[in-house]
């Protein structure tokens, strides 16, 4: 058994403290729902538990080799009966199994070749659940990672003496405080650059939430369809079945007796007709193994809901409520947060902005998540800010005092007309000259 599961042991080791880029609803997706189809697809294709996964029989002697009509009715479909699909004939005697009886030619038939696909199907839908945080680290790109050593690396640098590096357990090194100066400005940077310019950093990230709660709906549909379109129900039935009968409600969708018919030439060359009695002993496993993806959907499909609903609550609230920040943030980073923090972070920052500050608190120890926050994400927000509202009145200034130059510029031209008209050179000038001149003068007074 140890050995059955050694493949997806290193998926199952959790670290004690990882850079956290996603929310409890995205891991219910890529992690734990990730991990259980992976178990399903091992336990279905393993025959350690169940043995062969198709056992028949043919009446009338030894005349198909057993290996040879197993492999025939396992790659092609079983069928049941429909009309033998009765409780009252199975407890009377009538008939051996539940589906199984005399076949006539007007008789409805349910053919069963979903076995063959149960571990393809499952492993489709892990790779599935995983594709959104696939998605999602690759847009990420490592910023929070990146951005967070960088910080704590910074901060806890100023408690060290010295300018001498130190190594903690040969994998951690803090740098000496006058190490870091030197890339102080260029951490700086890279903050801002993630905190005020990337606006989509947000709009990706529930984009991909969007998208589990989508791929959810869309396997549970595809597995309705896989089973037969009897998937939607079969968590209500299997709830109100007391199993106490000689049928139960798991017989119709996964009947562990079936008939198969395996034709072939006889000795004088016409076509013969077996009729096998197949034992799925697959669907033991099957059963069970959809009942409980039936309930965890179920608890899937709530939490991706309540995802949605928190991101569009975080939406709506984070500029408006500083209280709501306040909550947010003590949640992230245990601890009282200072109220007039909590006033800049809601009247200064956009969503996508918030929503960062939120993941560096969640992943910084928070005494220095604090620090930082006063020391660093305050000063330049604010600092960029009042840059940018001081550039705009400069900006006015200079374009006003321009305005001022060049009204002032027109007014001594047109001084410099009026002067024009007492110079001696106009003695000289035509009377035709000396009426449009007078006339000027006249439109000036």
């Amino acid at each position: 058994m140890i050995s059955t599961f050694a493949t997806i042991a290193p998926h199952l080791k959790l670290s004690r403290k990882v850079i956290s880029i996603d929310n409890v609803g995205f891991k219910f997706h890529y992690r734990l729902t990730f991990i259980i189809l992976l178990v399903c697809t091992i336990l279905v294709t393993s025959r350690s538990y169940i043995g062969e996964h198709i056992r028949c029989m043919v009446g009338g002697g030894p005349t198909i080799p057993e290996h040879v009509i197993n492999t025939f009715c396992f790659f092609t479909t079983t069928f049941t009966i429909v009309r033998h699909l009765n409780q009252t004939l199975l407890e009377k005697g009538i008939i051996p199994h539940p589906g199984i009886g005399p076949l006539y030619p007007d008789d409805e038939v349910t053919h069963h070749a979903y076995y063959q696909w149960v571990p393809f199907v499952l492993f489709f839908q892990a790779v599935c659940f995983y594709l959104p945080h696939l998605f999602w680290r690759s847009w990420e790109g490592g910023k929070i990672k990146a951005l967070v050593d960088g910080l704590q690396r910074v901060l806890l640098s100023r408690y060290i003496r010295g300018d001498e590096d130190v190594t903690i357990n040969k994998d951690y090194t803090i740098k000496a405080m006058s190490t870091l100066q030197k890339k102080l400005s260029t951490i700086k940077i890279a903050f801002l650059r993630h905190i005020i310019v990337n606006r989509h950093w947000a709009s990706k990230m529930i984009t991909c939430e969007i998208m589990n709660f989508l791929n959810c709906c869309l396997q549970i549909y595809i597995t309705h369809v896989f089973l037969g379109r009897q998937f939607l129900r079969l968590g209500i039935d299997f709830i109100h079945d007391d199993f106490t009968g000689a049928m139960d409600s798991l017989d119709i969708v996964f009947p562990k007796v079936t008939k198969c018919h395996f034709h072939k030439y006889g000795a004088s060359g016409s076509i013969q007709k077996h009729d096998a009695l197949c034992v799925m002993a697959l669907n033991i496993i099957n059963e069970k193994i959809f009942v409980f993806l039936w309930f965890w959907y179920c608890i899937l499909l709530t939490v991706s809901i309540l995802s949605l609903l928190w991101r569009l609550i975080t939406v709506c609230l984070h500029s408006r409520s500083n209280a709501f920040n306040g909550f947010v943030f003590s949640t992230a980073c245990p601890g009282k947060m200072n109220p007039w923090d909590m006033i800049v972070v809601t009247n200064e920052f956009y969503f996508s902005d918030w929503l960062f500050l939120y993941y560096l608190a969640k992943n910084m120890e928070p005494f220095l998540f604090r620090k930082m926050l006063l020391e660093y994400i305050i000063p330049e927000v604010q600092s960029e800010r009042n840059s940018l509202i001081y550039g705009h009145e400069a900006d006015s200034d200079t374009a006003s005092l321009n305005e001022k130059e060049k009204l002032k510029e027109e007014e001594n031209n047109d001084e410099t007309d009026d002067d024009s008209l007492h110079s001696i050179d106009m003695e000289s000038a035509p009377s035709s000259c000396l009426m449009a001149v007078n006339e000027k003068k006249v439109k000036f007074v």
